[in-house]
């Protein structure tokens, strides 16, 4: 059995000192719960300031991995640290970072998928590599936001092995519903865990919906929160996927031969 602590938050548009701040307030109470990992939304440290961020991105995301190593590191905590933009030389990238308790960058992974509907194309670039990290022995996926509405994308993942999809985001509030249908259909079709960490509040252009969740591989929710800032808390046992897809042995039947 592993626990996981959901960081559901409003982030504070284009500051990101304040949101630093809140972030190891946020940290520092999860802890007391003793949570094996914590999961940070996405873009947790600017919001969606995209056109500032030459300005407030993070170069090489030093200042980020700094961070978050050191609470990870302090707390004996694992962390999936949501996102962040991370300024490389000629290019900014929608970057997840995770760590280890010894507080280690174990792995990164870049948005794959760009959401015009929020200008993302237009300051930031896509990732191109997949997302196959172990964390506290999960065999585990990343995916950020937008990325669920390709299933192709996450099936891929799953069927190399991944068992719990790890997902932060800011998904806007007038489409929770969709937010809430695609997480469990992913879980469901992959027979995976999906712990899914969204933020609330609003930015300039957006409301943003929150309904952070933790979903088992039946698309059972093991955990829910509402539309408020809330550390969301619930209990993963990995010990129920060889079980689960054992009695629906969905990957072994597979026809990829005639999915071409």
């Amino acid at each position: 059995m592993k626990k996981i602590a959901l960081l559901q938050f409003d982030i504070a548009f284009g500051n990101p000192e304040e949101n630093f701040s809140k972030v190891e307030e946020l940290v520092s109470k999860a802890v007391h719960d003793k949570p094996d990992i914590i999961v940070l939304p996405e873009l947790w440290s600017t919001g969606y300031d995209l056109s500032r961020l030459d300005e407030i991105g993070d170069t090489n995301a030093e200042k980020s991995i700094a961070f978050l190593s050191k609470l990870a590191k302090k707390n004996k905590v694992s962390i999936v640290g949501g996102s962040i933009a991370k300024q490389h030389n000629d290019h900014v990238t929608n970057t997840m970072l995770v760590f280890n308790r010894d507080g280690q960058l174990i792995h990164e992974y870049s948005k794959a998928h760009l959401f015009r509907l929020m200008n993302e194309e237009k300051y930031l670039v896509s990732g191109n590599e997949k997302s196959h990290f172990t964390l506290e022995e999960l065999p585990s996926a990343g995916f950020i936001c937008y990325d669920i509405r390709f299933p192709e994308w996450l099936r891929l993942h799953a069927i190399e092995g991944a068992q719990v999809l790890f997902v932060p985001a800011e998904w806007p509030k007038q489409r929770t519903d969709h937010w809430r249908a695609l997480l469990i259909s992913r879980a469901i079709e992959n027979q995976c865990y999906v712990i899914a960490c969204n933020r609330v509040g609003a930015d300039p252009d957006n409301a943003f919906g929150g309904h952070s969740l933790i979903i088992d591989p039946w698309g059972t929710i093991i955990s829910e929160a509402g539309e408020e800032e809330t550390i969301l808390t619930g209990l993963i046992d990995e010990e129920e996927i060889p079980s689960i897809r054992s009695r629906i042995p969905i990957f072994e039947d597979r026809r990829p031969d005639i999915y071409k």
